[in-house]
């Protein structure tokens, strides 16, 4: 697959996907949109790494697709665990789309903002929704109504990304921890993501509900089957994803 504003490679059960220029634009929202699709049709990619080129994550998107582009929702719509590894500045749509990704670690050199209302807009690709579930309302509204920049130290301090690192270890220490979640099962890890999401916009009752669901429903598969029995053989499991 061949694309002009991404990189995507895939290797080991893990998608790579790296973004090639500074800004998102609608040729970005399309082939982010595509290979996303291409990602939850494919049954041996376990989990997701997303980046940027050089010192940058994302800007944001050029200016005459403000409300057009919205690249977060193709990445929110991918089915396994999606790590963002931040390697730069992550600003406006592109912070935004470090937030539908469901882990985030970060070079100490990275930079974060959601400067929108400073242009007399606001955020359209669910940063109002996701930065708040994430930080907490109160430290949310006030980096949405300030749109000051922090760094990855303060971004750490209040939760925004889980690690921070040199720009030299990042690659490093994203894989480490990918392939620690690659060598869990893939059903279970696809179940986790949507229980934990769905969870978050249901009551505890219902969401308890969906976890005794998808609980049962995993151990009708081989892979849960393979991990109680490679628990009781000592050995490491061998998941198959099916």
């Amino acid at each position: 697959m061949s694309y002009q504003t991404i990189r995507y490679s895939v290797k080991d059960h893990l998608a790579r996907i790296t973004l090639k220029r500074p800004a998102a634009d609608q040729l970005t929202d399309g082939e982010l949109a595509e290979v996303c699709h291409h990602i939850n049709g494919e049954d041996g990619i376990y989990a997701v790494v997303i980046t940027g080129t050089g010192d940058v994550f994302c800007r944001g998107v050029e200016e005459d697709l403000e409300g057009k582009c919205r690249p977060a929702a193709a990445i929110a719509g991918i089915e396994r665990p999606v790590i963002a590894a931040i390697n730069g500045d992550a600003l406006g749509e592109g912070l935004e789309m470090a937030l539908s990704c469901d882990i985030r670690v970060a070079s100490d050199k990275a930079r974060f903002a959601m400067p929108q209302v400073s242009q007399g807009s606001l955020p359209v690709n669910g940063g109002t929704q996701r930065l708040p579930r994430i930080i907490g309302r109160g430290k949310a509204l006030e980096l949405l109504l300030t749109a000051d920049i922090i760094n990855a130290a303060e971004a750490l301090e209040i939760g925004l990304v889980s690690r921070v690192m040199p720009p030299g270890k990042l690659s490093a220490e994203t894989e480490k921890l990918a392939e620690t979640i690659l060598s869990k099962g893939p059903i279970a890890l696809r179940y986790l993501k949507e229980v934990v999401n769905k969870g978050m916009d249901m009551t505890l009752g219902q969401g308890l509900r969906l976890e005794a669901d998808l609980y049962f429903l995993l151990h009708t598969t081989a892979d849960r089957t393979e991990g109680i029995t490679a628990f009781r053989e000592k050995r490491e499991p061998k998941y198959k994803g099916k």
